[in-house]
């Protein structure tokens, strides 16, 4: 009578490398485990060839690593005491936007019920145009155009400090209370009869208490960004209902006019509005880029790692963030709250470059073309009416916020 056939359990003995050389099955032919290794050992799961022996690993090859997103940093040094680094992708990303922003300028200078040619802008703006070209160009629409490119680099500048300061793309004045601050300012001046100028003045010194009753609200041993957004949220809330209360106190000329600027709007923008929002672009543009830039790349690798750096970090940040609320506070008295730009400009930069960091010039690039494509769209894109230049970027920026918390809620984010 045969006995069935059984198994050695026995556990297979290993070397020192980790490779097996005992513990076949019992009654298996010879070689049954030729060309196998246990799983410890460095040629582990190689496959037999022909005749067992082994096939050849393929070798490890070095230099193979991911180049970093953005692009590889380069150094120019105009100067033997002067070294710029930069990644060129984030250089054409940005040149790519002015282009189109001067570009769209340009075309926006010569349309209209008298319309010119852009070469003909170009010499009108140069100095060689006739009287009348003169007077159009240079008096009635540049001033608008300036004040499109200004405000929306200011903006879209303004969102990236933010955005970068408290880690969440959803960061922005629009969204933080202090656009409603200057709006609050701009009602408190046309209640009362001011000039254009007061309410432009209004609007700024609204926005920037705003940012310090913000500021002194979030500050407990630094700005951190969840608080500093919770009470951003919380004023901007307040400061609704206050201009609301505010609208119903008007005279319905003042009411009009009123609700007309909190739309955003660049109807009949002259050089005494512009002017102001270029000299303050021209001061706080250098001082947040080069000033403020690197700083606030190494703080976003957290605070402590920042710290070990050599970075100030808390005093990096309130000269960001102060930088940031009086750019938003200028755009504002020129142009109204033009809502999203401040939103959509940064994140549209960013992934257009795709380099870490918060990416202040290409974000102030993506700006200027956004809010001046949306003003020559605002006249020319909807027949014979002509919309506030807020009414397109709500439209355009309300979608892409639905988008973007719809893109984060399949990311797990929300």
């Amino acid at each position: 009578m045969k006995t069935p056939e059984t198994r050695n359990t026995a556990a297979p003995e290993r070397s020192g490398t980790g490779e097996a050389v005992a513990g076949t099955a019992a009654g298996g032919g010879p070689g049954a485990g030729a060309g196998t290794e246990g799983r410890g050992g460095r040629g582990a799961g190689r496959a037999a060839g022909p005749g067992g022996v082994p096939r050849a690993r393929r070798p490890w090859r070095r230099g193979t690593a991911r180049a970093p997103l953005g692009g590889t940093l380069r150094t120019l040094r105009p100067l033997p005491a002067v070294s710029l680094r930069y990644r060129p992708r984030t250089v054409v990303a940005a040149a790519g936007c002015l282009l189109v922003a001067l570009a769209v300028g340009v075309l926006s200078v010569g349309t209209g019920d008298f319309p010119i040619g852009p070469v003909e802008v170009l010499r009108t703006v140069a100095g060689s145009g006739t009287p009348a070209q003169d007077f159009i160009v240079n008096e009635l629409r540049l001033p608008r155009v300036i004040a499109a490119l200004l405000a929306g680099a200011a903006l879209a500048l303004s969102g990236a400090v933010f955005q970068s300061v408290v880690r969440n793309p959803l960061g922005s004045p629009d969204l933080l209370g202090l656009t409603q601050g200057a709006s609050t300012g701009a009602l408190l001046v046309v209640i009362t009869g001011g000039s254009s100028a007061a309410l432009a003045g209004g609007a700024v010194a609204g926005g920037l208490l705003t940012g310090l009753l913000i500021f002194a609200l979030a500050w407990r041993q630094g700005l951190h960004g969840l608080r500093l957004v919770l009470i951003g949220i919380g004023v901007m809330a307040m400061l609704t209902g206050v201009n609301g209360y505010l609208l119903t106190r008007a005279k319905l000329m003042e009411a009009s006019r009123a609700v007309l600027w909190l739309t955003g709007s660049l109807d009949g923008r002259g050089w005494p509005e512009v002017t102001p929002l270029l000299i303050a672009v021209a001061v706080l543009l250098p001082v947040t880029v080069a000033g403020c830039g690197r700083a606030l790349r190494m703080a976003e690798m957290g605070d402590d790692a920042a710290h070990a750096l050599g970075i100030p970090v808390e005093r990096v940040r309130l000269v960001a963030l102060g930088s940031a609320v009086a750019l938003a506070s200028f755009a504002a008295a020129c142009a109204g709250p033009v809502a999203f730009v401040a939103l959509t400009a940064p994140q549209l930069a960013k992934r257009l470059t795709k380099a870490p960091g918060p990416n202040l010039l290409p974000a102030a690039c993506m700006g200027a073309a956004l809010l001046v494509v949306a003003d020559w769209a605002a006249q020319n894109a909807f027949g014979g009416r002509q919309l506030p230049v807020g009414v397109v970027t709500g439209l355009l920026g309300g979608g892409y916020l639905v988008w973007l918390l719809a893109r984060q809620r399949r990311a797990g984010l929300l």
